[in-house]
């Protein structure tokens, strides 16, 4: 069983410091085995943004793996944009664009799908040499390992918000994708959380792949959402979302999502939005230990057919 972390849209240079420290405080007490964070670091690519962030990476207790997002490039210093877009990126952060993990039970690989240069550079995309790198990492990877591909950019829209700008070339990324059989896609960028199968949207994949968005984790820049992350438990064959919410004082656990892998398709077994009466519950048991472990028995095959 692995444990990942996903965070997104940081935005160092606004952000709640309180929320920041609340963060870090629930990283801990979850214990990931990683941490993907799919980019915005900063609100405005200035140096003394990327040194908060840079402070924030060296106090987290678990490894993590990092690609840059549109924030991340320089709005105003037009020079700087064309002439050294990532500067500060590299060296705040990390020069590694493309990261990779891998280990007998999950294989993650991160794709920096920023773009300093095409028409509205708050979009992104992906080009062909990094479709190149997706093929070269997972294909030759036996089904046994859960394959992980994150970006900033989202391959999936919101269910409320079909019309939604998706990652430039998508459609040539999507046939790599699915004859690699990649089982997880991650990314950030819209601050909104969800989850759902590739299938739902993109009608010409024949193969089932999961999306979790996840929104923005510290900034004050919010879009009718909590600060919130996602915590994934990967049980191969089955994995588990929990959206974990900044609810004032702590990070607390909401909506959990569970899946299991059919065949080649991933069935929702069991969802459950969290909400449960303030006593907790019957007996006074503690409602996140209910909320868990009623999601684990739907997974393990004690219900089926979803929810």
């Amino acid at each position: 069983m692995k444990r990942l972390a996903h965070i997104s849209d940081l935005h160092f240079g606004r952000i709640d410091q309180r929320v920041v420290d609340g963060l870090l405080a629930d990283l801990t007490a979850q214990t990931p085995d990683l941490i993907v964070i799919s980019g915005d670091f900063v609100q405005r690519a200035k140096a003394r943004h990327f040194e908060e962030a840079r402070a924030f990476l060296r106090k987290l207790p678990f490894p993590y793996m990092a690609v840059p997002g549109n924030h991340d490039i320089p709005v105003y210093n037009v020079f700087k944009r064309f002439t050294d877009p990532f500067g500060h990126y590299r060296r705040y952060i990390t020069n590694d664009f493309s990261p990779l993990h891998i280990d007998d039970e999950i294989a993650v690989l991160g794709i920096n799908t920023a773009r300093p240069v095409i028409m509205d550079f708050s979009e992104g995309r992906m080009n062909r040499r990094q479709i190149a790198r997706v093929r070269e990492v997972f294909c030759g990877m036996p089904d046994t390992v859960f394959k992980v591909l994150f970006t900033h950019h989202p391959f999936l829209p919101p269910p409320d918000l079909p019309k939604t700008q998706l990652v430039g070339r998508h459609k040539l990324v999507l046939p790599t994708l699915e004859s690699c059989g990649i089982d997880l896609l991650l990314a950030g960028h819209l601050h909104k959380a969800y989850s759902g199968d590739i299938m739902s949207f993109h009608t010409q994949v024949a193969r089932s792949i999961l999306v979790a968005q996840a929104s923005t984790a510290t900034s004050t820049r919010l879009r009718n959402e909590a600060n919130a992350y996602n915590l994934i438990t990967v049980a191969h064959p089955t994995v588990t979302f929990e959206v974990r919410s900044w609810e004032g004082a702590a990070f607390t656990g909401g909506l959990v999502s569970s899946y299991r892998k059919q065949g080649n398709r991933w069935a929702l077994q069991a969802q459950d939005t969290g909400f449960r009466p303030v006593d907790g519950g019957p007996n006074g048991s503690d409602p996140v230990a209910v909320r868990w472990e009623s999601v684990i028995r739907h997974a393990g095959g004690e219900a089926r057919g979803g929810a």
